[in-house]
């Protein structure tokens, strides 16, 4: 049996068994002490082993994806339009889920008391990392801006202050690139190291994904009955039509009026790469098509191809950045955690930079979305909600991502124009 459908089986089962508990036990004592030190606990465990690469993850990810962009100053106008499309498409694919989150607002008909309950049972530590990491509940403040430069950086991330150990892995990042590559290659290389020891701890942890699910939703299943069914179908509708929006219009667009293709036409020549990603919920796996797409059916040169794709496979996340900015807000509606305009902002800026950080591989985004949801006061084991319909909606992301770095590539090559043969125009100011 594949890892998804086990993940289902997981799901399902947990569902099935923690509503016949509540039905049939209620609140009886020795099934809420069943849920409490045993049950539970291994969900927790499981969730704790996601939320622990997340610190090596940013920090080797981050630091390589700025290093890979080499000297910054040559790479001139490619580099900085494709720095500028992944950020900007990035950034617009989260505000639209969170807007599609605002205007649906599926975790909103919740029961109170459920949400209460919700609240209660899984608090954690939210507090506390919310005051480690110097974020206001309500709004951007100055203390926000002070606390992104750490004084100690091995501190800062031992007290898992997330935005000071960003701030140092972009600068690390940038340090690298003004060294000699001799110096800077032991360096690059524990990182790569780093980075692909937390990729195979995550792909470990994700072995036990159907185990961590049904613990995790036969606790909340006996707990609060079938309340929070409607709501999280109403929340996989809300992202999934959101994803097939901005895959359609947003893309669209773009194409339209800044590439000058015919977005049908665009979508056609890709279709191979979008089966692909959605088979495979991998962007790595998918980047040799989608090279091989971008130079035989797009007409993009392989330097411009070459380049953006390898690195939007790292650095360009639309359907994930979609993803967490939409997940992160239906879930502080089902804790009834209200977020202001100040901390949907910093959803937004999170998704952005986090999104740069992902693993290209399936389940890759979810510790870093834990760690977002913490940020602003939403308790990260809520997660346990979603994951059994993630798998569908990785899926779906991915394909948004591919398609991200493919409409990259396509405006690179409209607005910068073919590269010279030895590929000199990519690092040229």
């Amino acid at each position: 049996m594949s890892g998804p459908a086990r993940i289902l089986l997981g799901l399902l089962a947990g569902l099935a068994l923690g509503l016949l508990a509540r039905l049939g036990l209620g609140d009886h004592p020795a099934l809420a002490g069943a849920i409490r030190y045993a049950i539970e606990p291994l969900g927790r465990m499981w969730l704790g082993a996601l939320i622990m690469v997340v610190i090596p993850l940013i920090l080797s990810t981050l630091a390589l994806g700025v290093a890979g962009l080499g000297d910054l100053k040559r790479l001139g106008r490619v580099g900085a339009v494709t720095l500028a499309c992944f950020l900007g498409l990035t950034a617009l694919s989260t505000t639209l889920g969170l807007g599609a989150m605002n205007l649906v607002q599926p975790g909103r008909s919740l029961d109170p008391a459920v949400k209460t309950q919700l609240m209660e049972a899984y608090r954690g530590d939210t507090a506390q990392m919310t005051e480690k990491m110097g974020l206001s509940q309500s709004t951007f403040d100055i203390n926000l801006l002070v606390n992104i430069v750490p004084r100690n950086p091995v501190k800062a991330a031992a007290n898992g202050d997330m935005l000071a150990v960003i701030f140092f892995a972009l600068v690390l990042g940038i340090a690298l690139t003004r060294m000699r590559e001799d110096r800077a290659a032991p360096l690059k290389g524990v990182l790569e190291s780093l980075g692909e020891a937390m990729v195979a701890i995550i792909e470990l942890v994700m072995k036990l994904a159907p185990l961590g699910v049904f613990c995790l939703i036969f606790s909340v299943a006996a707990r609060f009955g079938y309340q929070l069914l409607w709501n999280l179908l109403k929340y996989m509708l809300t992202v999934l039509g959101s994803m097939l929006l901005f895959q359609i219009v947003g893309y669209g667009l773009v194409l339209r009026l800044l590439a000058r293709r015919s977005p049908l036409d665009f979508l056609r020549r890709i279709r191979v790469v979008m089966v692909t990603a959605f088979s495979t919920s991998s962007s790595n796996a998918t980047l040799p098509t989608s090279i091989q797409t971008a130079e035989r059916d797009l007409g993009i040169s392989p330097q411009v191809a070459g380049f953006v794709l390898p690195l939007g496979a790292t650095m360009n996340m639309n359907g994930t950045a979609l993803f967490e900015g939409a997940t992160v807000l239906f879930l502080a509606q089902v804790f009834g955690v209200n977020l202001g305009l100040g901390q949907q902002l910093v959803v937004v800026l999170m998704s952005v930079v986090t999104a740069i950080g992902v693993a290209g591989i399936p389940g890759g985004s979810l510790p870093l979305l834990m760690m977002v949801l913490a940020m602003v006061g939403v308790p990260p084991e809520g997660i346990a909600l979603i994951l059994g319909v993630d798998r569908l909606l990785d899926m779906s992301r991915t394909v948004l991502n591919v398609t991200g770095d493919l409409t990259t590539a396509t405006l690179v090559e409209r607005f910068c124009g073919k590269p010279k043969a030895e590929g000199s125009a990519i690092i040229e100011g």
